[in-house]
């Protein structure tokens, strides 16, 4: 239901309501010169950091080199759309990109690959990729 807290859409969307919100307040402050603009930027600010921090700690998480470990260990054992190589390549670019937006490189490694959580997090991440609607 709430796909959607995932897309990048949604976080660029995120971020140009802080930048409005905190140009707002700068406006207002240097117009009234009241200090509670000023509280008010720096909660906005604030609450920015905490909201999307978890947003972007995933693309920091890794980097080139461990990303193209990770890409070239990338084998899927079942092909879903037949045997077509295409096809299995972008299924498990596109695993790929969820898992690095998922998860940082040291709590990939230790995390359990045969654990239910993660196997489900895998059919998720099939499922999505594999879906051609834009819902």
């Amino acid at each position: 239901m709430f796909d959607f807290l995932d897309s990048d859409w949604f976080n660029i969307t995120l971020e140009i309501v802080f930048v409005i919100l905190i140009s707002y307040d700068i406006k207002k402050y240097f117009e009234t010169k009241k200090k509670e603009y000023i509280t008010n930027i720096v909660l906005t600010i604030g609450f920015a950091i905490w909201t999307l921090y978890p947003y972007y700690k995933s693309y920091f998480g890794w980097n080139e080199t461990q990303k193209l470990e990770m890409i070239s260990s990338c084998a899927l054992k079942e092909v879903p759309l037949g045997n077509e190589q295409d096809n299995n390549k972008t299924l498990c670019t596109c695993i790929d990109e969820k898992i690095f937006k998922e998860y940082i490189y040291e709590e990939y490694k230790t995390i359990d690959k045969n654990g239910t959580e993660y196997k489900e997090f895998l059919k998720d991440a099939k499922e999505d990729c594999l879906d051609d609607s834009w819902f």
